[in-house]
């Protein structure tokens, strides 16, 4: 099922740590979807996850000077690799509803069983993308969990279709309302800045709390008083399209916006997550990779290391290895067991 990570286009673990990692003694499970099927204006995302790796492992350092600590003392983190993607999904055709959308509940089934089995492990899942419609897979996986979900976005995502087709890039929150699994409710939208009225409506009527990029820019603080007062003791996932950055900072993603967030403002609003709060499940998505510009794929890794730092403190890891991530056969045989 897994493109082992060494053997993925990014050639690399994510962030490589130079710790032993086991499945076993894991707390963060992390996987790629590089998949574009859907997307309707740049393209690019099919390369998100060899960004994210290559730039995390090879050009980040792992002390994060802000947070005054080595990222792996709070997240351990496993790499399974990249979802092995058939050539019949690869290449499937828009212009084909029927086969489109029996490709995404082929590749949806795959991502909601990972998803499930890395939660009742106990670890954390991450996906790292690849295009948006995943996130809709992984939220129907966690949302017996009830989670509240944060969703940095330039857009809605809440168009209940596009262009004929049910399923793609810009539904998935739509549809996971729709579908009865995530209410309108338990639902912040952060960094919106393009919609259409009719997804305005659908906000309004199912009572999404929506900070859009205007409000961030002008009132920022009214919305890091919301996030750390709604975050206390719940379950939260953090579903983040990297075009809610700016658009100078987000040169290869398929959909850049003007008037969008900065790191600093995303910083911020990361920080002012409660303590409390127990975090479910992570996707980074829509990250792009053209023409070996890789800005992209480092703000995308500095952004998750720093999602994940806000995770509990762990022992001390131990095993100094090198610079390269270590798996045991007990783990390989582990995730054989997902096929």
């Amino acid at each position: 099922m897994f493109i082992p990570p060494e053997r993925t286009r990014g050639r690399y673990s994510f962030a490589d740590t130079p710790v032993k990692v086991s499945f076993e003694n894991s707390n963060v499970v992390l996987y790629g979807a590089p998949i574009e099927i859907t997307t309707s204006f740049g393209r690019g995302t099919v390369r998100g996850p060899e960004a994210i790796r290559l730039t995390s492992a090879r050009q980040i350092e792992t002390f994060l000077l802000d947070e005054n600590v080595d990222f792996y003392e709070r997240a351990r983190i496993f790499d399974i690799g990249d979802l092995k993607i058939p050539a019949s999904v690869k290449n499937v055709r828009k212009r084909n509803p029927i086969n489109l959308a029996s490709n995404l509940s082929y590749l949806g089934s795959k991502i909601h069983k990972i998803t499930s089995l890395i939660h009742d492990a106990k670890k954390l899942p991450v996906l790292i993308g690849g295009e948006h419609t995943l996130s809709y897979y992984t939220l129907k996986a966690l949302s017996d969990e009830k989670p509240l979900v944060i969703h940095f976005d330039a857009h809605r995502d809440m168009k209940s279709e596009y262009e004929g087709i049910k399923m793609c890039h810009t539904t998935p929150f739509y549809h996971i309302m729709n579908d009865g699994y995530i209410p309108g409710k338990n639902i912040i939208q952060i960094g919106t800045r393009q919609s259409d009225r009719e997804e305005n409506e659908i906000a309004k009527k199912n009572h999404v709390m929506t900070f859009d990029a205007w409000e961030v820019h002008e009132r920022i603080d009214n919305l890091l008083k919301y996030i750390r007062k709604v975050t206390h003791n719940v379950n939260i996932y953090i579903s983040f399209d990297i075009d809610v950055y700016d658009s100078p900072y987000v040169p290869c993603t398929g959909t850049p916006e003007p008037f969008g967030l900065d790191p600093f403002d995303v910083r911020r609003i990361l920080k002012s997550i409660c303590s409390t709060a127990k975090l479910l499940g992570v996707d980074m998505v829509e990250v792009g990779l053209r023409n070996g510009d890789y800005r992209e794929g480092t703000l995308a890794s500095q952004t998750l290391l720093r999602i994940l730092s806000r995770l509990p403190g762990l022992k001390k890891p131990s095993g100094i290895l090198g610079h390269r991530q270590q798996v045991t056969t007990k783990s390989l045989n582990l995730s054989k067991e997902w096929i």
